[in-house]
Formats: structure tokens, C-alpha cells, sequence
């Protein structure tokens, strides 16, 4: 028996999953989650085989919590809806097993499971295929610094005491990934930088 925990803040799509996968013969969903922290603290309580984790969430997003998991024996299983290539290579450093887009059917997922379980690794063919011919991010290492911290709707004086810059500065970073990304705000630009996989 494959032991799962599945972590989503949409109730309604985590319970339909539950309910499908608790119907495979050789999988059984011991724990669920509605936030990346839940998720952690539901993982070191249950110790399940996989974790299958949504990509956007409250608290932690998957690619966090999956870091967090690391040395706790189970694999994580990414599901989301902004399936980037540069998200795929985060979730592949964070040590992820498999990476999958939620268009998946259950059925199809249940196997995916499967062969994680046995060791496999699985990435979604195309996203693999376009993580081959993405783009280069645009932007800098302190505009990528200043819209991380952005993302999270710290105001210009927190960014910059987090990142030990001048307000001054950190507007002016602000400013320059903003043109960049064609953002009218700075948290359109953070939030255009994460779907990308950027930060």
C-alpha cells in the first residue's frame, strides 16, 4: 500500500483527488493538508510514501515545503497550473520526484505515483520540452532579491532593511524589473516572476 498525503488550498479539488486515488486498489491517502506548513507538519506526523503537493499555496508554497520534507524518507509529486520551466528546475533542486500539470487525470496521476514510488522520476513531456528552449531570465540577482521579498507585499522600508539596501535603491531595483517585465506594479512584476519561476 502506497501511503499519500495531498496538500491543496482548494478544498473542493483535494477532496475529488482524495476520493479518486483512495479508489486505486494499492494507494490510500492517510493525511491532507490545505497549506505548505499543514502539509510539513502532516508529513513528519504521517510519514507518507508521497506527498503530492499543489505548487501554489498559503504559508509555503509546494517547492518550499518540498525543501522542508528533504530527509523525511517520502517523495514529493508537484501538481500545478503554472507549469514554467524555470519552476520545473526550482522544484528539481528542491529534490522533487515528479512534476506534473493538474490538466493530469486521476488515473493517470495514480501512476505517475506508481512509478515514483518505485524510483522513477517524472516530468510532464511538455514542460520538459519547453523547459529546452526557455528564455533566459531578464533580470538581475538584486531585482530578483527585491521582488522576492515584493512578493510577500513588505513595503519599500521593510524590502530594504531584509535586503540591506537604501529605500532609495530598492525602488530603483523595483523600477528596473518592473520596465523589464512590462509591469505596471511591483507586485504584478513579483507576481509575473514567480509564475516564471524566477523567485
Amino acid at each position: 500500500m502506497i501511503r499519500l498525503l495531498l496538500a491543496d488550498d482548494e478544498d473542493l479539488i483535494r477532496g475529488a483527488l482524495a476520493a479518486l486515488l483512495d479508489l486505486e486498489p494499492d494507494l490510500r491517502v492517510v493525511a491532507q493538508a490545505a497549506d505548505g506548513a499543514e502539509a510539513v507538519r502532516l508529513a513528519t506526523e504521517h510519514r507518507p510514501d508521497i506527498a503530492v503537493l499543489d505548487l501554489e499555496m498559503p504559508e509555503l508554497d509546494g517547492i518550499t515545503a518540498a525543501e522542508r520534507l528533504r530527509g523525511h524518507g517520502g517523495a514529493v509529486v508537484i501538481v500545478t497550473r503554472h507549469a514554467r520551466p524555470a519552476v520545473l528546475r526550482r522544484a528539481l533542486a528542491a529534490g522533487v520526484r515528479g512534476f506534473v500539470p493538474k490538466t493530469t487525470p486521476a488515473s493517470r496521476l495514480a501512476s505517475i505515483i506508481r512509478d515514483v514510488h518505485g524510483g522513477a522520476r517524472y516530468v510532464d513531456p511538455e514542460i520538459a520540452a519547453s523547459a529546452l528552449t526557455e528564455q533566459d531570465c531578464p533580470l538581475t540577482a538584486r531585482e530578483l532579491d527585491v521582488l522576492r521579498h515584493a512578493r510577500d507585499g513588505d513595503p519599500v522600508a521593510d524590502i530594504a532593511a531584509s535586503v540591506h539596501l537604501a529605500p532609495g535603491t530598492v525602488r530603483n531595483y523595483l523600477s528596473a524589473a518592473m520596465a523589464k517585465l512590462g509591469a505596471a506594479t511591483r507586485h504584478e512584476a513579483a507576481r509575473r516572476a514567480w509564475e516564471e519561476g524566477w523567485i
